[in-house]
């Protein structure tokens, strides 16, 4: 399920508004980094930008594809739905939007502990600099990896896939903005909210914030989980993963962890081993 399956339900005009959405995105990274090099004057890796853009291009060329290993799963997930949930009160939609970001917690906790779905989610954290292009940075491997089943439980209690996929769409589009790093702090919505000054902690590679804020909109379930962390005056952030990747080549930063994966997994002695090597934690966060 994706932007094609919205656009599809919806009809053409839903096209014509994620076309207008791609259009702002991609100004507005743009446009940060004209600001940062022309009126700032400071430094702008532009090569970091156009990575990102290549990557964003090629995630959408296999998602044209149409392989998912989780389609079957949601597919059984929807025909044996416990119940069905019908949108029409306020509350069904809160219902639904706080059940979307406990599951999105939980998908991304798991992107960065469990080694098979890091592989992917590392791509995200590559960038040595922490920009709203960056933001486009997802990798090309997501579908084929199963990152949707963490969302097949609300299917499956009985919310339409269309509109779990279109509440999954929103958050990340609200996640977008997190990227800017030198937006102020937001006050008392720092509590509720997750803000940039909470996703920069996320994208942080030193230990001290390693595995923090894996918050969608919310910062809540982070606070009761804890793993919330807020940015400390004695250690300053250094983006990027705890080996840096200084390649700008599309195919090697879609592909470095999985050659990664794949060379532990070589390694391993014995069928333990390689379980964990596939499954297990990522380590040194190469």
């Amino acid at each position: 399920m994706s932007f094609d399956v919205i656009r599809d339900s919806m009809g053409p005009a839903i096209g014509i508004w994620l076309t207008g959405l791609l259009v702002f995105v991609l100004a507005a990274a743009t446009l940060e980094g004209l600001v940062q090099s022309f009126v700032r004057r400071q430094s702008y890796d532009w090569r970091a930008y156009g990575a990102s853009l290549a990557d964003a291009v090629g995630r959408r060329a296999v998602d044209a594809l149409g392989l998912s290993i989780a389609a079957p799963v949601l597919a059984w997930a929807h025909a044996h739905r416990v119940d069905t949930i019908s949108l029409s009160t306020p509350a069904a939609f809160a219902l639904l939007f706080v059940g979307q970001e406990f599951c999105y917690y939980w998908y991304h906790r798991a992107a960065h502990r469990v080694r098979w779905f890091w592989a992917t989610h590392a791509v995200h954290h590559s960038p040595n600099e922490l920009t709203l292009a960056a933001a486009l940075r997802l990798g090309w491997t997501g579908k084929l990896t199963g990152t949707a089943l963490f969302f097949a439980p609300l299917v499956w209690l009985g919310f339409p896939p269309l509109a779990v996929v279109a509440t999954l769409a929103a958050n990340l589009l609200y996640q977008f903005w997190l990227h800017a790093p030198w937006m102020p702090r937001l006050g008392p919505l720092e509590w509720v909210l997750n803000t940039p000054a909470h996703h920069k902690v996320h994208h942080a590679s030193n230990p001290e914030y390693l595995d923090r804020n894996y918050g969608g909109v919310l910062i809540v379930f982070d606070r009761m989980f804890g793993t919330f962390a807020q940015e400390r005056g004695d250690v300053r952030l250094r983006y990027g993963l705890t080996t840096p990747l200084l390649t700008h080549n599309p195919l090697r930063i879609a592909f470095h962890e999985w050659a990664n994966l794949g060379r532990d997994l070589w390694r391993a002695k014995g069928w333990r081993a390689k379980i964990s090597a596939l499954f297990g934690p990522p380590g040194a966060l190469s």
